[in-house]
Formats: C-alpha cells, sequence, structure tokens
C-alpha cells in the first residue's frame, strides 16, 4: 500500500511540481523526503527564488491545510498560534483561537526565521520536536507534517543554534543559471496569467496529468501513512558503512551529535520508502549531502557523499533521482576550463554581467570537480576552483 502512495506522490505531486517549477527538481525531491520522514527542511537563498511558492504549491497539491508568515523582530506568538479567546476568557479559561493559524495546519512555512524574538524561537522549539504547542494550561497536539523555513543568512547568534538544530535537511537555493531563463520565463509568465505550465517540459506530460487528475488524489494523511512505514524499514544493511560516515562528518567540523545522527536515520529509510522498498541501502546515504552547518562545508561534504554513492554497487535496487551518479568528470578538461576562467578573471577588466556570468561558469566547474574519480586530482582541482572563487 505504501508503494503505491509513494508512486502516486511521485507521478501527481512530484513530476508537476519540477515541470511548473524550473531549475528546482532537487528542492521538490527534499519536499517529498522531509514529509516522509517526518523532518523539517530549511532552504537557504535570496529572496525571489520561489521557496515560498513551491512549498504552498505543495500543500495544495496534498489538499492539506497550509499556514505561511513573514517573521520579523516584532512578531508577537498570536501572530503564530492564534489570539486570545475573549469568550473564554471571560469564562476564566485562557485559550487561543486556533483556526487558520499554526496549530491547524498540516504544513507551515516561515518565512526568515531568524529574524524572531526570544518569545517565539521558545515556542518554535517545541513545535519542532514535539509537534506540541502550550499555552497556560490548554496543550495543543498539532498536525503537522513539516515546518519549512528560509532566510538569506544562516544563524549568528549562539541562541539561535538550537533552532537551526533542529531543521535536520540545509539546502541552499540559487537563482537559476542563464541557460534555464527562457524556461523560467514562460513558466513564470503562464502562472502570473493564471495558468498551468504543466506539461510544458515533455511531450508525455499532457496524458500524464490528465490521469493524476482522475486518480485517487495523494492527502495530508497518505504522506502520515508513508511516515509511519519510515520506522519499519529495515536499516541494518547500512549501519556499518553510516556509522564510518559519521565519523568522517565530523572530521569535516560539521556539529553532527549524536541525537543528530540518530535522527538522520529517519532520512536514509525515508528515502528507501520513496523509492518503494523496505531496506535501506548504501544509495540512501545521498541525504548525507544536506547535512552541513555553513555554507563552506558543502563541497566537501559533496566530497565524502560522491565517494559512499561510488562505493555502494549498481544494484538492481531502484535509487532515488538524488542518488544517482552524474558522468566522471575529465580531470585536464576541468584543469584546461579553470585556466581559461583564471585568464579571463586576470586579463581585460570585466563588467558586473561579466563577472558575475564567470562566477557562475567557476561554480559549477567546481561542482563538477567533485565528481574526478583521481583522489588526488579531485582535491587539487577543488582547491584551485575554491581559491578562483575567493577572487570574485
Amino acid at each position: 500500500m505504501t508503494v503505491e502512495v509513494a508512486q502516486r506522490l511521485q507521478r501527481q505531486v512530484l513530476n508537476r511540481l519540477k515541470r511548473r517549477f524550473v531549475g528546482r527538481e532537487e528542492i521538490v525531491d527534499l519536499i517529498a523526503l522531509a514529509v516522509t520522514a517526518g523532518e523539517h527542511l530549511f532552504l537557504l537563498g535570496p529572496p525571489g527564488t520561489a521557496k515560498s511558492a513551491l512549498i504552498r504549491q505543495f500543500a495544495q497539491m496534498i489538499h492539506g491545510s497550509y499556514f505561511e508568515y513573514l517573521l520579523t523582530r516584532f512578531s508577537e506568538p498570536n501572530e503564530l498560534f492564534g489570539p486570545v479567546d475573549l469568550v473564554k476568557l471571560r469564562e476564566g479559561t485562557v485559550a487561543i483561537v486556533t483556526k487558520g493559524m499554526l496549530p491547524e495546519a498540516d504544513v507551515v512555512f516561515l518565512d526568515e526565521l531568524f529574524n524572531a524574538n526570544s518569545a517565539i524561537l521558545n515556542n518554535l522549539l517545541t513545535v519542532l520536536n514535539e509537534r506540541v504547542y502550550r499555552r497556560g494550561a490548554e496543550v495543543y497536539r498539532l498536525p503537522l507534517l513539516s515546518l519549512f523555513s528560509a532566510s538569506n543568512h544562516l544563524p549568528e547568534d549562539e541562541t539561535l543554534a538550537a533552532l537551526f538544530d533542529r531543521f535536520l535537511l540545509r539546502a541552499r537555493v540559487e537563482s537559476l543559471p542563464r541557460e534555464d531563463m527562457p524556461k523560467l520565463l514562460a513558466a513564470g509568465w503562464a502562472m502570473e496569467c493564471g495558468g498551468d505550465t504543466d506539461g510544458a517540459d515533455s511531450d508525455h506530460a499532457p496524458a500524464d496529468d490528465a490521469a493524476a487528475e482522475s486518480a485517487v488524489p495523494v492527502t495530508a494523511d497518505d504522506l502520515r501513512q508513508l511516515a509511519r512505514q519510515v520506522l519499519r524499514v529495515d536499516l541494518s544493511g547500512v549501519y556499518s558503512v553510516y556509522a564510518d560516515a559519521v565519523v568522517r562528518l565530523r572530521d569535516l567540523g560539521i556539529a553532527f551529535s549524536d541525537r543528530r545522527a540518530v535522527k538522520v536515520l529517519k532520512l536514509i529509510a525515508a528515502s528507501a520508502v520513496l523509492c518503494g522498498r523496505q531496506q535501506a541501502i548504501g544509495a540512501d546515504l545521498w541525504v548525507l549531502r544536506y547535512v552541513w552547518d555553513r555554507v563552506e562545508q558543502i563541497a566537501p561534504l559533496g566530497m565524502l557523499v560522491a565517494e559512499l554513492l561510488q562505493a555502494s554497487p549498481e544494484d538492481a535496487e531502484p535509487r532515488h533521482r538524488l542518488a544517482r551518479l552524474p558522468e566522471q568528470a575529465d580531470a585536464a578538461e576541468l584543469a584546461q576550463q579553470l585556466e581559461q576562467a583564471e585568464s579571463r578573471l586576470t586579463g581585460q577588466p570585466l563588467s558586473l554581467l561579466e563577472l558575475a556570468r564567470l562566477r557562475e561558469e567557476v561554480v559549477a566547474l567546481t561542482d563538477r570537480a567533485a565528481w574526478v574519480a583521481d583522489a588526488q586530482a579531485r582535491a587539487h582541482l577543488l582547491q584551485r576552483g575554491r581559491t578562483l572563487l575567493s577572487r570574485f
């Protein structure tokens, strides 16, 4: 039954979102991973990169109740959790009106989370940990599937560290590269006009969407069913390699406590469930790519995960899309392209637009360097790419 739910989720929700939101396939897959694992996702990126729109559309497609709010340092708890119920207050009972507020939402998106004051942060810790909100003598059990948050910066205040720690998944959202701009403009304009971009990028999409519309819809309760199946996944096959990976993660300087190490097993199990499996395999360790604390850890963490995936045999078991290995990169070709990029940077003065495009190119080359087979060449190219990026 859960296999059928996972297939419907992919066909009726995820595939449609990926067609609608150009270049956001990775984030769509992470949303599905988060709700299946019952964990929370933090998105780091500038405004205008469709973060809230994507979460909102996901909630609509699963027919779930949705709550969204932009936090400022002046926000008060009642703006999220609901105002005091004046009728009950006159009767001597402290209660809140939760209709349409966070306590009744299946999916929550909080923008600029780290602007929140201590009163809100303390309440959110309980929400994230226990799915509970307390107000006076009242205790509200929340139906929350996952809470999503976004910011254009990482927390610097130590008081925010505990909150950030509750987001097991972290992903960076960048503005789309130049080659995706025509598709983005077409899709964005269709949405502005109230149209649907489903099918714009696939010859088979219209038929798929017609079938999806007539099929049994995916609901928030279906996703709760998937979340229950996560706890039944057999993890015995990955304990050894995962235990070694935990040590290596800590060697990278990532704050990976014993508590987080255990909770990440839910992400590994969720990857298996989304692939229709009852057993976790080495390829499910792709989820470790999203457990970083700081931006500078993303590249070395990607290298570690690449090694783990390369060591995982290409067996008959279905792999998650984000566990697929790209083609091996050619070290000599990458070295030449990085040299050309450096020559352009140190040559004739470049305009701001040209500098932005060149930096985008160097980022892509550095990302590809993580897939060079030879370890020594890979390390050299990654260091060269990072050094070049530091000069922009």
